[in-house]
């Protein structure tokens, strides 16, 4: 069986009869939960190779689950003053659609604007999405109202900061919002203000040395920047800051096929994530580049394990290797099969012509 029909009946197996998509069957932190981020790639990478009810079915829950939050973001609209993180939208869902009961690292807003890009992407191509525009207009609300609020970014570090990667995320989400034509005029009218917002902080304090940084005020760079080019198109290919941060990313951040999250990551060693590497060879296709992009999705095919799953991250180049074992203690082996790395080979394989 080849990896992209082995990537498609992962998912297809794993995902939940209400929809969701989860983030690793059988990994101990992430089991019976499911993330917006996370599920919009997967569901980007089966709607792109004909699973279009699977999508749907996860577009549909995602539209639930937000709309079922629609009263608290009202809320907290109203609200004056600082409001504390954990009062703010989940990161993350049970299956069923719940607020988990353990403690996480809860307030991101990146995963709210990609689900809005993916089913945006996924109506162009397969037609709308019955029962989800209220879904659409609570997220829209939302990112609108608290865009411009630090929170955790793609890894779930590092609350204090304005993350360049989740205003992309944000920026595209609002646009596809706004292109689905389900906002009301004065919804129309503030996300189309908050993404001149976003697109001015980022050019004036999101950018150095003609890249994007990892946040406002870092030199840093990350390897979910690479969104902001392709998919999202805040900077596209062809614009120079979008060329200069592939080129940067792949400088610092790739080896031997495989992609780093950051310089000092320290996750199970910090090794190289299956699903960057899709990434940053889908950069490499929209660049016109196919030849690049596709010894990329050859080192994520090599990754697989015997049958056919792929890691979230691979563990023989560690950044700090000195990391690994207390990881491995905490929460046992590197999460195998990561339905994202499924999605984001799919992806790349789309973008190749590859099918099953």
């Amino acid at each position: 069986m080849s990896l992209v029909a082995h990537s498609l009946d992962v998912i297809r197996r794993y995902q939940s009869p209400t929809g969701a998509y989860p983030a690793a069957p059988y990994f101990s932190a992430y089991q019976g939960f499911s993330w917006l981020r996370d599920g919009a790639f997967i569901a980007e990478g089966v709607s792109r190779h004909g699973d279009a009810d699977g999508a749907a079915a996860f577009h549909r829950w995602s539209a639930g689950v937000i709309a079922d939050r629609a009263g608290q973001v009202e809320s907290l609209i109203a609200r004056r003053g600082p409001i504390p993180p954990g009062d703010m939208l989940p990161t993350r869902f049970t299956l069923d659609g719940l607020d988990g009961d353990d403690g996480w690292w809860d307030f991101q807003l990146d995963g709210y604007g990609t689900w809005l890009w993916a089913l945006a992407e996924h109506t162009v191509r397969h037609g709308p999405v019955p029962e989800t525009e209220k879904g659409v207009r609570t997220a829209a609300r939302y990112l609108s109202a608290f865009w411009q609020l630090p929170c955790y970014d793609w890894w779930e570090e590092h609350v204090e900061q304005r993350h360049v990667a989740t205003l992309g995320s944000i920026h595209a989400g609002l646009r596809a919002a706004s292109a689905l034509g389900v906002l009301s005029p004065s919804e129309g009218t503030a996300a189309a203000g908050a993404m001149a917002g976003i697109e001015a902080l980022v050019a004036a304090e999101g950018v150095v040395d003609g890249r994007l940084r990892k946040w406002l005020g870092s030199d840093a760079v990350d390897g979910s920047l690479l969104a902001c080019v392709a998919p999202f198109g805040l900077y596209p290919a062809e614009h120079p800051i979008g060329a200069a941060t592939v080129a940067e990313v792949e400088r610092q951040l790739a080896r031997d096929g495989g992609v780093y999250r950051y310089l000092k990551d320290t996750f199970y060693g910090g090794g190289r994530w299956v699903l960057l590497a899709g990434f940053l060879g889908w950069n490499h296709a929209a660049a016109g580049r196919p030849d690049a992009a596709r010894r990329y999705l050859d080192w994520m095919s090599a990754q697989a394990t015997p049958e056919g799953d792929l890691p979230e991250q691979v563990s023989d180049l560690l950044l700090a290797p000195e990391y690994e074992q207390q990881w491995l203690e905490r929460w046992g082996t590197v999460a195998t099969p990561l339905l994202w790395s499924h999605g984001m080979y799919l992806i790349l394989a789309g973008e190749l012509g590859v099918s099953a």
